[in-house]
């Protein structure tokens, strides 16, 4: 944005602009920057030079149905209601349409702000011309987007949020005090959140043309996340489980841990040898040998995982084959929450004809509808500032699904406004004159709102006011009652557009998060079909189910659940901060965890699973069954029609005997299978959930945990010195919890 503000200046002294003309170039080439650097951010050369062809056309429409209707005021809000309507509808043509529809939109709003003529609109067109030029230069040569370096990157923050995920589990081993132990523990649980994002990340990553690891497939790359994946995941169980217990053995744990964390892997690998070795000795006489066994076991696993890791100098620029990722991504990054609320319905949809259109067609009316509600109320303030309210009201329907995200954006920017406000103030005073620092003010307040819009948006917004507060003062009309009247604009249009959310064809949060849920049950129910069929028939199935590309759908279904919740556990809503809804929550995340457990260990099933399937399989059809019965159970009523799948599935658990003592502990599929059945059986509670720390795995528990707590397969004790085993990811079972 900063080099197009340079090339439009030179271009604008170049043509003999005035100071006017200057300044509008100027701000054309910062719109068509920012709007311009999302669209093209990925993509081949053709696709983005295709792109970037269409940005004058976009604009230059939307310039020029401005120019014609200028002259009538009435005409001119009734058709920028039309423009907001078309602006938000042509996004179901595809992503480049999302930014056609937008420029269109600020092209249309720009000439209605400057009273542009068909005297003045060739200088307009030009200013656009060169600044789409200009960027498709950057993006096809200092700025193009690498996909072998960009996956580079994202496989080496997959290792780093791993290694974060270890020293989460380091410090909450480490710490002693039960207060600081609850928050250590929700840490540990955002810290394997962020963890499968950046896993998703990797798998959208890796279906980008030249980007798979050389001499590789992304197949195989995707199997290795996975396999890592999940053995961080039952380390961070083993040591939140280990922390319960109250054994001694934490100490080594944490020493484990924090090895791990510092990147020492071969010394890490030692001391678990050395704890793997005592809580063999220990055996049951001492409190915590079972989490402490499987800590180690998990430990060393992860150790092997590391070794075996492609370094990020690895990835090469192979074609992809016919690899279909489990989520695709959006403009880089993984999608929103419109991408889970599009099969919703809204709620008036039994006497509304409105509420049966299209997702994408109701945002479209819902746009248009808050718009020109804003411009009514926002004329009431101020006749020549009335467009503040509408530009707040058409962002709050921009990255949106329910009411509940709507009317947090829209408070989100009212709370950037107010305190932009009185930063904009002293930073006005601090650079007024001096047009150097005006410049250096813009391009950075814009940096900090891009780079802080991850975090909240109300950061966007509040360096979009320092940077409004910048130009006002460059065209000498800078005040604080200016401000303020922005202000009272966007409080205004974000009142419009809760209105507009609330009351015409509402889109339900609740119903999203159902519709959610239910996509993540249906996810683990493939997966235990899926199993059924692999259990009951051996290798005979063709083709093989991908039980890779399986647990990351099922992982994607996890992601798409917290996102579309995540407006339901914020305390700022006023009473939606539910313990009983984040426990139930927590509780679909360990289906998830569970879930990718049985995928990796149904690969190549062994021990008494491979001998005597009958049991396995009549359990994951169970288990299938009570899922189903659980998505088509409304809400609020007791899940009944559970009891009975639960119970087959509690009998076809142990409906064998193994061949020799242990051999159902030493089962990773019985093991995945147990803890679904238990957090399946968890879930069918209706009444308020008491909310206690779960009994440490050494006490007395339910008859299933005392059934398959024989103990895990025993480690080795191997002197400290002796090297820890890279085993193949292609042959290797890691433990599950």
């Amino acid at each position: 944005m900063a080099s197009a503000l340079g090339v439009e200046y030179l271009v604008a002294k170049i043509t003999g602009a005035g100071a006017m003309g200057t300044l509008t170039s100027m701000l054309l080439g910062a719109v068509v920057g920012m709007m311009g650097a999302m669209a093209l951010g990925d993509g081949s050369p053709w696709v983005k030079t295709r792109t970037a062809a269409f940005f004058p056309v976009a604009l230059g429409t939307g310039m020029t149905l401005g120019v014609l209707v200028g002259s009538n005021a009435d005409l001119m809000l009734g058709v920028f209601v039309l423009v907001m309507f078309l602006a938000v509808f042509v996004r179901r043509f595809g992503p480049p349409f999302f930014f056609y529809g937008f420029m269109g939109w600020m092209g249309y709003f720009f000439a209605a702000f400057l009273h542009a003529t068909f005297a003045t609109l060739p200088g307009l067109l030009l200013a656009v011309v060169v600044a789409s030029a200009w960027l498709l230069l950057l993006f096809l040569t200092v700025l193009r987007t690498s996909t072998t370096k960009t996956l580079r990157r994202v496989v080496r923050a997959f290792d780093a949020r791993g290694r974060s995920l270890v020293r989460a589990c380091a410090d909450l081993l480490a710490n002693r005090d039960p207060e600081q132990q609850a928050r250590l523990r929700r840490r540990l649980q955002r810290r394997q959140a962020r963890l499968a994002d950046t896993a998703l990340m990797v798998e959208g990553w890796s279906a980008q043309p030249g980007a798979v690891p050389r001499g590789r497939s992304a197949a195989s790359l995707r199997r290795q996340m996975v396999d890592a994946h999940h053995l961080l995941d039952q380390l961070a169980t083993a040591a939140d489980s280990l922390v319960r217990s109250g054994s001694g053995l934490t100490v080594l744990a944490a020493e484990v841990a924090d090895r791990l964390a510092r990147r020492d892997d071969r010394g890490a690998g030692e001391v678990a040898y050395r704890l793997a070795d005592l809580a063999e000795r220990a055996g049951g006489a001492a409190g915590g040998w079972w989490p402490a066994r499987h800590f180690s076991a998990a430990a060393l696993e992860v150790v092997a995982v590391f070794d075996a890791a492609p370094q990020p100098e690895e990835i090469g620029s192979d074609p992809v084959d016919d690899f279909e990722p489990a989520v695709g991504l959006a403009f880089g990054n993984l999608p929103g929450s419109p991408a889970a609320a599009g099969d919703v319905p809204a709620r008036q949809s039994k006497w509304n004809p409105l509420a049966r259109l299209d997702f994408i067609t109701r945002q479209a009316v819902q746009s248009a509808l808050a718009g020109g509600l804003a411009i009514l109320i926002g004329k009431e303030l101020s006749s020549a500032r009335y467009y503040w309210a509408v530009l707040a009201a058409f962002f709050m329907f921009t990255g949106t699904a329910t009411r509940t995200e709507t009317f947090i954006k829209g408070f989100n920017r009212v709370l950037g406004t107010l305190v932009g406000l009185l930063a904009s103030v002293g930073l006005a005073e601090l650079t007024a004159g001096n047009t150097a620092a005006v410049l250096v003010t813009i391009c950075g307040a814009m940096f900090f709102g891009f780079y802080l819009i991850q975090i909240s948006y109300a950061y966007m917004i509040f360096f979009v006011t320092i940077m409004v507060g910048q130009l006002y003062s460059v065209l000498n009309e800078f005040s604080a009652d200016l401000l303020l009247l922005r202000l009272e604009e966007t409080a205004a249009g974000a009142v419009a557009g809760l209105i507009v959310a609330v009351v015409v064809i509402p889109l339900s949060t609740r119903d999203t998060v159902r519709s959610a849920r239910n996509n993540l049950l249906m996810a683990l129910g493939e997966i235990l079909a899926a199993a059924a069929e692999r259990l009951g028939h051996g290798k005979s199935p063709d083709p093989q189910p991908d039980f890779d590309a399986l647990a990351r759908a099922l992982d994607h279904r996890r992601y798409q659940l917290a996102l579309v919740a995540r407006p339901l556990t914020r305390p700022v809503l006023g009473g939606t901060d539910s313990p009983r809804l984040r426990h139930r929550l927590s509780l679909y995340a360990a289906l998830a965890t569970h879930g990718r457990a049985l995928a990796v260990a149904v690969r190549w099933p062994q021990g008494s699973c491979s001998a005597h399937p009958e049991g396995p399989v009549a359990a994951c059809t169970a288990l299938e069954a009570a899922v189903e019965e659980l998505i088509a159970t409304p809400v609020g009523q007791p899940a009944t029609g559970m009891r009975g799948p639960l119970a087959s599935a509690d009998v076809a658990l142990f409906a064998y005997t193994p061949a020799a003592p242990g051999d159902r502990a030493k089962d990773p599929v019985l093991r995945a299978l147990s803890h679904l059945y238990l957090v399946l059986r968890d879930l069918t509670a209706t009444g308020p959930v008491e909310l206690r720390p779960a009994p440490a795995l050494a006490a007395p528990g339910p008859r299933l945990y005392r059934k398959i707590r024989a103990g895990l397969p025993v480690v080795p004790a191997v002197p400290p010195v002796s090297p820890v085993p890279s085993v193949p990811p292609a042959v290797r079972q890691p433990h599950d919890g």
